[in-house]
């Protein structure tokens, strides 16, 4: 057979493109591969994408496939991938054209086996742990008798009923339920949800606030509990400012929020039976405490009635009280009348000495005495008196010369003072200089103009002699729209010193002009 033969058949096979075989693959695949199963352990994971996708491998022994998990998928992911990790996933086989290859796209996924599922849990408690989540310090002490018991559960189940009926036998107390889901998607939110909003109560307003929570459910599977292993729940359990019980599964099942809460019960009727105390146990004791109460009243009045009559044996009476009173009184009356008579014999004995010495010096002789010692001071004390005002009458006089010179001489002074700023005044007032035949030219405003441009700007102007004022207009200039204003008159400082000046000096000659140096 010749080439040519053998080329035949093969022109008779459809021609495909790359992009038409790749999409007739990729729809065979997913025809035959919709939705599967598959377990296998996560291999080249390393987190999100930066656009939130997350890309890795699946495999086991003998293969592995290319895995994605779209942004979408991986938000609602309850278990993150984690490299190493053995996983059950589902979802879609599709192929990748630009690769030549094919991928599983990623639906769901879960930890494969209570192995998994525990090394898991054993990796978040030591995260939680290592925060300080679980230390003894934060744990606070369960009320004794509640007001009010908050319970975070499902209203359906048989939790509910044995918390209620355990504590009616108890303790009856009131009970506010938040309604939770305990297992499946969206469990953990709900149950931290209601934790919060049990702390977020305002003590005293329209919902009363739980003195103590219980978180419970019933038994189950790891699967089943592991939403009370959720981080947003054990933070919750943790950030609880209301003391929280912890009855989560049987007294073998222990998840993350039994180390987060201030108490673990081993199932829900133990945390009731923590919550509040038997209502006839507290009866009782309240009953035993209230008679050894009264007896240890009884007691101590007996004993107190024993002390008083002790006390009152020793106590002396009153003949006893007062024997000795008696006895001081008796003694100081037997002193009294000898103490009189000596008290009286001293005084006597006093007077007579006293008459004794009047009649050796009696009152004439010392008036006489006193005579002789008035009449030898005689005229001593008016001749010492005339000497004293004779000198005082001198200083007197030189005082009065020296005060009637001393004005004199003070208005001297000031005179010569006033002169000579009289001169200095005359010799800085500008009108001796107008008086030597010079003149002040002033604009319309009355200001002084001090340069031709500016008489010509004026239009009109006002000539100052030493005698009075003229008014002129400039040539080459328009005439000014208002006539000039008079001057100012001059301020009233200047004026105060003028007037002090004239008062002070000789009045000026008939017909002379006294200007002052701050006119303008």
């Amino acid at each position: 057979m010749s080439a040519s033969a053998l080329s035949t058949p093969l022109a008779n096979a459809p021609e495909w493109s790359v992009t038409e075989l790749a999409t007739a693959l990729k729809r065979t695949l997913e025809d035959a591969f919709g939705h599967v199963r598959l377990k296998g352990e996560i291999s080249g994971y390393r987190g999100p994408h930066g656009s939130g996708h997350a890309y890795f491998c699946l495999k086991d022994g003998g293969a592995k496939i290319d895995a994605v998990v779209w942004k979408g998928t991986m938000l609602r992911l309850r278990h993150k991938p984690k490299e190493g990790l053995e996983v059950v996933v589902t979802g879609r086989i599709t192929t990748y054209p630009g690769k030549s290859a094919y991928q599983i796209v990623i639906d769901s996924l879960e930890p494969a086996g209570a192995g998994a599922w525990m090394a898991l849990l054993e990796e978040r408690r030591r995260v939680l742990a290592a925060e300080g989540l679980f230390d003894a310090a934060r744990k606070r002490p369960v009320p004794y008798l509640p007001a009010v018991v908050g319970v975070v559960t499902s209203p359906t189940g048989a939790v509910i009923r044995d918390i209620l009926h355990r504590l009616a036998d108890r303790f009856p107390r009131p009970v506010l339920v938040w309604p939770v889901r305990v297992q499946g998607e969206g469990a953990a939110e709900e149950i931290a949800a209601a934790i919060r909003g049990f702390n977020a109560l305002e003590p005293g307003g329209a919902v009363p606030r739980p003195d103590v929570l219980i978180v419970a459910r019933g038994g189950g599977s790891i699967e089943d509990l592991w939403c009370f292993n959720e981080e947003i729940v054990v933070r919750a359990a943790a950030e609880s400012a209301i003391p929280l019980i912890s009855a989560v599964g049987h007294e073998t099942d222990v998840t993350l929020i039994d180390h987060a809460a201030d108490r673990r019960a081993p199932t829900p009727t133990g945390a009731a039976e923590m919550a509040v105390p038997v209502l006839h146990e507290l009866l009782a004791d309240l009953d035993s405490l209230s008679r050894r109460h009264a007896g240890a009243l009884l007691r101590l009045v007996e004993q107190r009635r024993a002390e008083l009559r002790g006390l009152t044996r020793a106590l002396p009476g009153p003949e006893g009280l007062l024997a000795q009173k008696r006895q001081r009184l008796d003694l100081a009356e037997a002193r009294l009348a000898p103490a009189l008579a000596a008290n009286a014999r001293d005084a006597q004995a006093r007077l007579n000495r006293a008459l004794q010495g009047l009649a050796r010096n009696p009152p004439s002789l010392r008036l006489a005495r006193a005579r002789e010692r008035l009449a030898a001071i005689d005229h001593r004390p008016r001749h010492a008196l005339e000497r004293v005002l004779a000198v005082q009458g001198e200083r007197l006089s030189g005082l009065s010369r020296r005060l009637g010179q001393a004005p004199g001489h003070g208005l001297e002074r000031l005179s010569g003072r006033l002169s000579r700023a009289t001169a200095l005044f005359s010799s800085l007032n500008y009108r001796a200089v107008l008086a030597r035949g010079y003149a002040l030219v002033l604009d319309g405003a009355g200001r002084p103009v001090g340069s031709a441009d500016g008489a010509r700007a004026a239009g009109r102007v006002a000539l100052e002699f030493a005698d009075g004022r003229v008014s002129a207009v400039v040539e080459g200039a328009g005439a000014p729209e208002t006539p000039p204003e008079p001057a100012r008159p001059a301020p009233r400082r200047a004026a105060r010193r003028k007037d002090a000046a004239a008062d002070t000096k000789k009045a000026p000659a008939a017909g002379a002009v006294q200007g002052s140096l701050f006119e303008t």
